[in-house]
């Protein structure tokens, strides 16, 4: 009896597990919060410790019965319940707790929320640099965060863009912050062939822009170690969310101007100046005969007499350009698979003659759920750009070096061909016989796979890949400029593919709703292969062959290859305690190719931490107060932009008497390594009623040790030069965001966001006993900030005989400098001067909803920069050449009593010519950056038609700019040599291009 009691037992028992079992399903969904899926929310079944998380695309798994209650738990949103039902979805929708500041923070291998950040993280969403005609992505980002300097080097399509977080770290390595794209650091190096640098990221398109994280700390970049010195900035990109498939296409057509035009001499006013500077150095008869010889010359037969041509080169030289823009999407999933497809085309005509670009862009993003356990995905795209580039701020053939021309030259002869007879190059020769195309093709992609070994441990591993394949042809014919032979050609190729594999665990841990534990650790692995040919040939049969192969004569060729590897280990973790004391620490162990065989290793590390006042009892009877955060931190990174042999023995091929040879070129440093920056950081940040007023506050100081040099040799070294660790930089500061929402009704929102930042840039230590570092008009001197300019005095002009006047600057016994004048400028000693970079940066931005109707705009400032215009000895010199002079020339003085700052006009009398802060100006400027006006239609008009969203806008960028610059551009800088632009030299530099757009969109 009893054996079959238990038998009966054993049946029943088995029968309720069963039971209990059978009833256990997989419930999955979406967990997302204004429309953008929310990664790390905690699920639990209530009453039990079962739980998960979502995934980075908010996606989640769970097994459970009917009847159970799930929890969802995020920092800063209000805790959800929902009922498990018959259904085996479940897709929730969080809201913000209105006494929690909070957002996702993308951060290195992993999100965070910013509530619980202990970094100094800058975000952008897509809104905030979707519509805005500009080809760089980059420039998209002026204005928009404290602390981050963006200066594209001049108004050309392709031209080189300029960021700087936090100042300048470098003197010799790079400057540029690590780019990476849904975990893949971007290939950022410029190709260019020509002393005038492209932007690498210009094959990248705003349209599949998710967000921008910028880590600006030490704390956030350290988990980049080596190369995070600069500044990290993680871009994500678009992924499809779970629901109906959604299409949606936006197009944009607009027109382009320069934002500037400067004022040039007419004819009239040319012969009035010249033939007055002519009399003043050679008398009236001599001088005048001079004069008329020269502009018979100049005028190429026509009438000057009678005013038959005033040519104006500067409307020759720039132009109304265009920018059209058209993208399309389409994305949606379900519970197991979500998928993104994008694809993008834009055409720009630029501002300057004979500048275009083309490009189209094409993205997958796909993520499937093949477990419960187990999620992979795909990311690739691809893009083609196709550039036709000009020459070099530096040279005669570029367009903005035409305003030198005389305004008698006609630009044109009878038949319609460019003049050859001008004072320089005539341009328009170039223009018309050469040409110098560029085309680079880009493919990043990424493949991951995540497993969730436990609900709170799961292991990713990624793959990614970066391959930036250029290409250059460019022809000469025989009547362009210079061009002695029949035609030229030149073509290279270069190919650079970077792969990166990437492998981490990552342990996230509630503990008794206490205790918050995260922990990351990994390791990563990077290999770039770069390889770069070119031919160049001439003679050719006529114009009409253009390719190297009709080349007659091959008269030169060159090849290199090179890679470079790092290997890295890698470690973070945070923890919380009762979500306001937070604690977090990093480190990563690098190795890297780059560097001398005995230093080839190093360890950055960091650590922070941050204290959630406002949830502190003494702060409870404080209403207003909404959110109060005080957080610290610590952190070591590198630099590690440097060539890839600079620790090497290397020598060169060289060949005498057609016989080869080697020849040393420079010297081995077995001990080179990373540039090591050190940054200290604390910051305050704060909201206050229901954080309708939200913002931080930050002081840093950034040392930048070690910096890498090359130091010249003696000759008897047989070597030119060695690549040392030399020197320390320092940059501190403070940065200011302040956040409100104005407004806050059902159909009328108003919100402002203004950034205000304070670097101080010091060069404190130099190499050689702290010998000064002088390169043209700039110096680098300890205690003075990097590339400060350094320049004899220009003291006014001399209202007695109108002679130049110069500061003698010698040191009187006291120490102090001496403001004699002399009018020999060999007199006079060079001081320093201004700086290139700006001591205050800020953006204030408005946003304004009413109804259907979207404005929103930035405005841009910098303060203490000073701009040298190089150009200002040939463009404003008072008549001392037969160049063209800026109309501000015409204040020169012409007689005793006059009191003017521009000297008598003396041809050849180098009156107050040679490089001076006569040319020195301050950059200061307020640039309305970006202006959008769009109006949505009610749904109620497209629902009809199948229409979920149509919306129509006009929008601007670099609409106004308030500055005294007499210049093209504050921010316009030089391209010709690789320092020039961060020099602070403004040489023949074009303005940037206002352009203005209308455009809509439309979702299905």
């Amino acid at each position: 009896m009893k054996t079959k009691f238990s038998r009966l037992l054993m049946l029943l028992i088995a029968f309720v597990v069963h039971t209990s079992f059978a009833q256990e399903k997989t419930i999955t969904g979406t967990v997302s919060a204004e429309g953008l899926p929310l990664p790390g929310v905690n699920i639990l079944i209530k009453g039990t410790t079962s739980g998960t998380q979502t995934d980075f695309d908010g996606n989640y798994s769970i097994q459970a019965s009917p009847g159970q209650i799930l929890v969802f738990t995020y920092i800063g949103m209000t805790t959800m319940e929902m009922e498990v039902g018959e259904g085996n979805s479940i897709n929730v929708s969080m809201t913000e707790d209105a006494q929690a500041l909070d957002e996702v923070i993308i951060v290195g291998y992993g999100t965070q929320s910013k509530r619980k950040l202990t970094d100094n993280v800058a975000k952008l969403t897509s809104d905030d640099i979707s519509e805005i005609p500009t080809p760089g992505l980059q420039n998209s980002l002026s204005g928009k965060a404290a602390g981050v300097q963006v200066t594209q080097t001049n108004g050309k399509v392709e031209g080189g863009i300029n960021i700087r977080i936090r100042g300048v770290a470098s003197i010799g390595a790079g400057a540029e912050p690590l780019y990476v794209l849904d975990g893949v650091p971007l290939i950022n190096d410029n190709e260019s062939s020509t002393d005038a640098p492209t932007n690498p990221l210009i094959t990248l398109s705003s349209n599949e822009i998710e967000s921008i994280d910028i880590l600006k700390d030490a704390s956030a970049s350290a988990i980049y170690g080596s190369r995070g010195a600069n500044g990290v900035v993680l871009i994500t990109t678009k992924k499809g969310k779970q629901g109906k498939g959604t299409f949606a296409l936006n197009m944009s057509h607009g027109i382009s101007r320069p934002t500037n035009k400067r004022e040039w001499l007419n004819a009239d006013e040319y012969i009035e100046l010249f033939t007055e500077a002519a009399i003043n150095t050679y008398g009236q008869e001599e001088g005048t005969a001079r004069a008329e010889g020269m502009f018979d010359d100049l005028s190429s037969g026509t009438d000057w007499r009678n005013r038959e041509v005033s040519t104006d080169w500067q409307d020759l030289a720039l132009q109304n350009g265009y920018v059209t823009d058209a993208d399309l999407s389409l994305s949606g999933g379900n519970e197991k698979t979500n998928y993104f497809f994008s694809g993008a085309y834009h055409d720009t005509k630029g501002i300057i003659r004979g500048n275009e670009m083309e490009r189209v862009t094409a993205r997958v993003n796909l993520t499937h759920q093949l477990s419960d356990k187990f999620r992979t995905g795909a990311n690739i795209s691809f893009s083609r750009t196709e550039i036709d580039r000009i020459a070099n701020d530096n040279a005669f053939v570029t367009p903005m070096q035409a305003i030198a021309q005389s305004p008698l030259s006609p630009a044109f002869l009878d038949n319609g061909d460019p003049n050859p007879s001008t004072l320089y190059s005539n341009f328009l020769l170039q223009d018309k016989h050469a040409f110098f195309n560029t085309v680079i093709r880009r493919v990043t992609g990424r493949a991951f796979g995540e497993y969730q070994f436990l609900p709170f441990l799961k292991f990713n591993s990624d793959f990614g890949y970066d391959l930036y394949y250029q290409t250059e042809d460019s022809y000469t014919g025989r009547l362009a400029p210079f061009q002695s032979t029949n035609g030229e050609a030149f073509v290279s190729s270069l190919g650079t593919e970077s792969y990166v594999f990437s492998n981490y665990l990552t342990f996230t841990k509630n503990i008794a709703d206490i205790h918050d534990i995260e922990v990351v650790a990994g390791m990563e692995y990077n290999n770039s292969n770069r390889r770069f040919e070119s031919v160049t040939g001439i003679e050719f049969p006529s114009d009409d062959f253009q390719s190297i192969s009709s080349a007659a004569e091959i008269t030169g060729g060159g090849g290199e290859r090179s890679r470079n590897t790092f290997l890295s280990y890698f470690a973070r973790a945070t923890y919380s305690l009762h979500d306001k004391y937070l604690f977090k620490a990093s480190i990563r162990r690098d190795g890297s190719s780059r560097f001398g065989k005995d230093k080839q290793f190093g360890t950055f590390s960091s650590l922070s931490a941050g204290w959630i006042l406002s949830e502190e009892n003494f702060l409870a009877g404080f209403d207003a107060l909404s959110f109060l955060k005080l957080r610290a931190s610590w952190g070591q990174t590198g630099n590690a932009n440097i060539g890839n042999y600079a620790w090497w023995s290397l020598y060169e091929a060289i060949s005498y008497n057609q016989r080869p040879g080697i020849s040393p070129i420079q010297a081995e440093n077995p001990f080179l390594t990373w540039e090591k920056v050190e940054q200290y950081d604390i910051g305050l940040e704060y909201g206050f009623w229901n954080n309708r007023i939200s913002g931080e506050i930050d002081y840093y100081v950034k040392d930048s040790d070690g910096l890498i040099l090359e130091n010249p040799l003696p000759m008897t070294s047989g070597r030119d030069f060695i690549t040392r660790n030399v020197g320390l930089i320092q940059n501190k500061g403070v940065e200011f965001v302040l956040n409100t929402r104005n407004i806050v009704k059902d159909d009328f929102t108003w919100n402002t966001s203004i950034n205000l930042s304070k670097n101080k840039n010091e060069v404190k230590e130099l190499p050689d006993d702290g010998a000064d570092i002088i390169t043209g008009e700039n110096i680098i001197r300890e205690g003075k900030p990097l590339n400060a300019f350094y320049l004899i005095e220009y003291a006014g002009v001399d209202p007695d005989n109108g002679d130049a006047l110069f500061y003698t600057n010698t040191t009187n016994p006291d120490g102090s400098l001496s403001k004699e004048t002399t009018t020999n400028p060999n007199e006079a000693n060079r001081i320093v001067t201004g700086q290139p970079f700006a001591d205050w940066i800020g953006g204030l931005t408005n946003t304004i909803l009413y109804k259907g109707i979207d404005f929103s705009f930035t405005f841009q400032g910098e303060w203490g920069a000073s701009i040298y215009n190089a150009g200002g000895v040939y463009q404003s010199a008072n008549g001392d050449y037969w160049d063209n002079q800026s109309r501000d020339q015409l204040r020169r003085w012409q007689q005793p009593g006059d009191i003017t700052d521009v000297p008598q006009a003396r041809l050849f009398g180098s009156n107050g010519v040679t490089q001076s802060t006569r040319y020195l100006q301050e950059a200061d400027f307020i640039r309305l950056r970006n202006l959008t006006l769009g109006y949505t239609l009610p749904e109620s008009a497209i629902e009809k038609i199948g229409l979920s969203k149509l919306r129509v806008y006009f929008t601007g960028f670099n609409v106004l700019t308030i500055t005294g610059y007499d210049g093209y551009d504050p921010e316009a800088r030089s391209d010709a040599g690789s320092t020039a632009a961060g020099r602070g030299i403004d040489f023949y530099s074009a303005p940037a291009a206002s352009t203005y757009s209308i455009g809509f969109n439309i979702n299905f």
